[in-house]
């Protein structure tokens, strides 16, 4: 589409500034601030802009104006609250008065229509995942974008329904009449979808133009240090103590442990992996063999402590009880560990691989919403926090930057690739249930009394499943129909947060499947480990476990008298695990592989998850 100039009084160019070359960042000076409001994605704007090559910051959204008058570009973040309601986030309206241009995302679009004398209202159908977007008009925010109609990654169930006095709409989807807006003239502009995460096609051009066509910035960070600057800090932050890292074997553990080889030397860093009886088929092997070649003359000790964790979880049912339970016993096999290794004087602290989005799930940024407590968060955790005793290199980092910092250490390729796997393991993709209950017939297929957790408008959803009847088509392969069905049903209804459908031959009917009381049990576990190990066969020969970025399997409490369980297959695209969509498997491989899991004793049906992220989770817990 063409593209009008921008307004005089502000100091943007009217082209990308491609060929700047970068300078070096000015601490406390950042071009870009991102006020939070509390949204998921709030450090992920600032992380896009980054990866854009300029020097980014996230302060609170109350921050003064006048904290905020060398910044070239603001962002506001989304976030968890409605705008109208009392006590919810804001920012300071004179921020709209300063030479800044500004950027709403989600709730920030709102909150900056709301603040200049527009109208937001909570609607009837919601946005979630998904979206088609439509450009309008001739915009700068928009230039280069071809005006036809893209995908983007929507979390919303408020929306605008007046405009503020000089604003224009500049874009819209099937549902949101105001999903893109500007007044050139202020240079406010705001996006009702979230154009920093993957999901949204073209959103890293939206961000680019609003950096540098509308804003004027110039680059000056280079991302190629971040290993290097991630060492001094770890120096820094330890100083002349020593550090002991509990390693899963996954990447983010990895990388933060070899960090911290590489800063402190191998005789200051010591690691403890813990086989908690939750973990995959022959993952403790593989471990063990993957660290020989990372640690070298490093101390790895095995601890084996199935038998404690399994104790913990006896009769536990409640997801997030789950989680603060095996954190808490992660802390006490740390403490015995230590307790024999002479560890717990003050001259060793404890090292993590805790990265930014396990802090955002766990409602541990400002304003953000509890989504789910991760291992790596509970309490005992947070007080060592609070000793400052503890450091996390990589808690800034999102998942690709992890990967990337690994790379540039030379880790080894078969475990950097490696597909995420949740700290503690199988038993949150075991559910359980404390009740006896039948799947009830709705509109589009039935409600199963199966509760998962979701990420809505930025707050935590508990809710049950609807197994949607599966569309013909798929049979012969077509996705689609059922991905837009799935869709269509959870922006329209708030009973559930979570679709899926049945795959393969040989299925129950529905009427016949109930939801039973069900506990984590190493029967249960043996279950899912070796249902787990078919899916990763199967994929990895296949080639598809290449087109996903995680594939977790679902032990859930839905069967029958003599099968009393079922799997649920979660095949996920995403990058940084912020946002993530749902990929469907080829028949010719979807066919075999029901095939087998069927296989396994024990299983009554083979469920396929739809749902993108958001509204549902990656993980169901």
């Amino acid at each position: 589409m063409s593209v009008s100039q921008p307004h005089s009084n502000r100091n943007a160019p009217t082209f990308p500034l491609n060929d700047t070359p970068a300078r070096e960042a000015i601490p406390g000076r950042a071009q870009v601030v991102v006020l939070d409001t509390g949204g998921q994605y709030c450090h992920l704007i600032a992380r896009k802009v980054r990866e854009l090559g300029v020097f980014s910051e996230v302060k609170p959204s109350e921050t003064p104006a006048a904290e905020l008058a060398h910044a070239k570009a603001i962002i506001i973040s989304g976030g968890p609250c409605s705008v109208y309601d009392q006590g919810s986030p804001s920012v300071d309206p004179a921020i709209f008065d300063l030479p800044a241009s500004v950027l709403g995302i989600c709730y920030g679009l709102q909150l900056a229509v709301q603040l200049l004398g527009g109208r937001v209202e909570k609607v009837a159908r919601g946005e979630f995942g998904k979206a088609s977007f439509q450009p309008m008009g001739e915009s700068p925010l928009f230039h280069g974008i071809p005006p036809a109609p893209a995908q983007v990654w929507m979390s919303h169930r408020d929306t605008v329904t007046a405009l503020p006095e000089g604003f224009e709409r500049i874009g819209s989807t099937g549902t949101c009449s105001f999903a893109a807006i500007a007044s050139e003239a202020r240079g406010v502009y705001g996006v009702q979808f979230h154009p920093e995460v993957v999901h949204t096609h073209r959103g890293k051009e939206i961000l680019e133009n609003f950096l540098f066509r509308i804003a004027g910035c110039q680059r000056d960070w280079d991302p190629s240090r971040v290993a290097g600057v991630l060492e001094d800090e770890i120096r820094a932050a330890v100083g002349d103590r020593n550090v002991f890292f509990f390693i899963s074997g996954g990447v983010d553990s990895t990388v933060a442990f070899t960090l911290c080889l590489r800063a402190l030397g191998a005789d200051r860093v010591r690691g403890i992996y813990v086989d908690t009886g939750m973990m995959r088929k022959g993952e403790t092997a593989f471990v063990k063999e993957i660290f020989a070649q990372i640690g070298g003359d490093a101390s790895i000790h095995i601890e084996l402590a199935e038998p404690w964790f399994l104790s913990q979880l006896e009769g536990v049912v409640d997801p997030e009880e789950k989680r603060r339970r095996i954190g808490q016993e992660f802390l006490e096999v740390q403490n015995r560990v230590l307790e024999t290794e002479h560890f717990l004087d003050g001259n060793w602290i404890l090292g993590q691989g805790t990265i930014y989005p396990d802090t955002i799930e766990s409602g541990g940024a400002a304003k953000a919403d509890l989504i789910k407590t991760h291992h790596n968060r509970v309490e005992g955790v947070q007080r060592l926090i609070a000793e400052g005793r503890i450091v996390e290199p990589l808690h800034n980092l999102y998942k690709d930057e992890v990967r990337e910092v690994g790379r540039q250490l030379g880790i080894p390729a078969p475990l950097l690739d490696r597909h995420p796997f949740p700290g503690p393991g199988l038993a949150i993709r075991c559910l359980c249930s404390d009740e006896v209950a039948v799947p009830q017939p709705i509109a589009g297929g039935w409600l199963l009394p199966l509760h998962s957790v979701g990420v809505q408008g930025d707050s935590r959803s508990y809710k049950p499943v609807l197994l949607m009847s599966t569309p013909a088509s798929l049979a012969a392969g077509e996705w689609e129909d059922a991905y837009e069905r799935a869709t269509d049903y959870i922006n329209a209804s708030t009973a559930f947060n979570r679709v899926v459908i049945q795959v393969g031959d040989s299925q129950p009917p529905v009427e016949e499947l109930r939801v039973r009381k069900a506990t984590i049990t190493r029967e249960r576990l043996d279950r899912l480990r070796e249902l787990d190990a078919i899916v990763r066969r199967v994929s990895l020969e296949s080639g598809f476990e290449e087109r996903v970025w995680q594939f977790p399997v679902i032990l859930v409490p839905l069967g029958t008298a003599e099968k009393p369980d079922s799997v649920v297959l979660r095949p996920i695209h995403s990058v940084d695990g912020m946002t993530a969509q749902s990929v469907g498997m080829p028949m010719e491989v979807l066919r075999p592989l029901s095939k087998a899991l069927f296989e396994v004793p024990g299983i009554a049906a083979v469920l396929y998850d739809l749902t993108h992220k958001p509204p549902g989770t990656i993980e169901w817990e």
